[in-house]
């Protein structure tokens, strides 16, 4: 029996970063110790007041189906979650709800993109936005940035990436992987561009939140209503409020659009789930609390795991500015002898790392950038300091 895949499925690379966290648990349940910096991930628990929201949701029978673009609570909250803290006025037929920021970026995609289309994505980038782009007919076109610029993508290195097939901008701010954030005039400069040449702007603002050194996350679309227009901001629950499981994102966007994206929606998964839609609402009109506790604690671990892998021999990285992730660079690891094996890349390095090391990374090439590896600090002061403890002997002892 011949047994046929779609084109566009077997051009679909599977995701590194679940691959060395799926190794990573094979090993754990083996009884191995080994420290994970690897999938990003808060560790704290979802705040108990929203947890208990979903409790109530389930006692007063909130378990059938809603609207598929979100419930009215959930959207008019979102809205004014916007207002208050992006200076963004939307209505909530401008809000859709979906199953977690990923989703978000699929309905998108799907709503905005014909074959062919381009989608101008900054390197390094999260690593499902090219696939997510592809999945949806579109073209990722790939614009490498330097460190010297803290990765984030110049005026000039975009222009350069303009055809006539360009369709929409991919920003992420604060990014994943590097922790980079944009400047005001950086996203100014992006702006202009996008309204000159009638490109769509897909603002990834999932790590808004997590922002340290009194820096404050600014929206590309809060810079004035023709950007506004053209951006598509996506956004969700899953890191600032510790809810990756709950699976619930938004989006928001041109009325036009948004009616777009629900039709995708309704026909691929007809609504996010109800009780965590509840939850959701109370967590963003609830107390902020734990929210800020978890950055502040965040702040410290970003501070002490930079100042620590700067301080060893062969790495480098850029201070992140959000997030939590610091992305180092290994390229005077390249070329040289690891547990006597040759270091051709950053996913060698990362498998024999994991393997040899008990320590466990994502490579950079996953990214876009293979001279990397992404370290992640949501995880325990403790396990930062014994991991990075264990890496730095690892690598001295093993290196040649």
């Amino acid at each position: 029996m011949n047994l046929k895949i779609a084109n566009k499925i077997s051009n679909i690379a599977p995701s590194i970063t679940l691959a060395i966290d799926a190794k990573l648990k094979q090993m754990i349940a083996d009884g191995i110790k080994v420290y994970g910096f690897g999938v990003g991930e808060p560790d704290f628990d979802t705040p108990k007041y929203i947890s208990e929201a979903a409790i109530e949701a389930i006692n007063k029978g909130f378990t059938r189906y809603t609207a598929a673009q979100g419930t009215i609570d959930l959207r008019k909250a979102i809205c004014e979650k916007l207002e208050r803290e992006n200076n963004l006025r939307y209505n909530s037929n401008q809000i859709i709800v979906s199953s977690g920021a990923k989703h978000s970026l699929s309905n998108t995609f799907a709503a905005i993109l014909n074959p062919g289309d381009e989608v101008i994505v900054p390197v390094p980038y999260w690593v499902s936005y090219t696939e997510i782009i592809k999945l949806n007919d579109g073209v990722p076109v790939l614009v490498p940035t330097k460190k010297e610029n803290n990765f984030n993508m110049t005026k000039d290195e975009l222009l350069g990436a303009i055809t006539n097939k360009t369709r929409a901008i991919l920003l992420n701010s604060p990014s994943n992987p590097t922790g980079a954030i944009y400047s005001i005039e950086e996203l100014r400069d992006i702006a202009e561009v996008a309204v000159s040449k009638n490109i769509f702007v897909v603002s990834d603002e999932i790590y808004e939140r997590l922002v340290y050194d009194g820096k404050k996350h600014v929206s590309i679309a809060s810079l004035g209503e023709e950007i506004k227009e053209l951006t598509i901001v996506i956004n969700g629950m899953s890191k600032a409020y510790a809810m990756t499981g709950w699976r619930i994102g938004y989006a928001a966007a041109n009325e036009k659009l948004v009616k777009a994206m629900s039709s995708v929606q309704s026909h691929a998964v007809s609504h996010p789930n109800s009780i965590a839609q509840y939850a959701s609402t109370v967590a963003l009109t609830g107390p902020q609390d734990d929210v800020i506790n978890m950055v502040n604690e965040f702040e410290k671990r970003r501070t002490y795991m930079y100042d620590r892998l700067n301080s060893m021999e062969g790495l480098s990285c850029i201070k992140p500015e959000g997030a939590f992730y610091v992305y180092a660079d290994i390229s005077s690891y390249i070329g040289k002898e690891l547990c006597g094996e040759i270091i051709k890349s950053s996913l060698e390095f990362a498998q024999i790392l994991l393997e040899k090391g008990q320590v466990a990374v994502i490579p950079g090439a996953a990214f876009g950038t293979d001279n990397f590896i992404r370290f992640s600090y949501a995880t325990s002061m403790k396990n930062i300091q014994e991991g990075l403890d264990k890496f730095e002997s690892f690598v001295k002892e093993n290196l040649r």
